[in-house]
């Protein structure tokens, strides 16, 4: 099975790969609205972890 693809543009996450390729084995998104959202901005990805400076 092939490993999709996800672009992200937090280059201070500790999953952050070169050419925007996130390297997290999983993602975890969650919305501020409960079970649904209606736009982008109301969702958050909990997978995100800063990287140690």
């Amino acid at each position: 099975m092939a490993k999709q693809k996800v672009q992200c543009e937090v280059n201070n996450c500790t999953y952050w790969g070169q050419g925007n390729n996130c390297t997290a084995d999983a993602i975890y998104v969650v919305s501020h609205t409960g079970e649904h959202a209606s736009r982008s901005e109301e969702t958050d990805c909990k997978t995100f972890k800063p990287q140690d400076l």
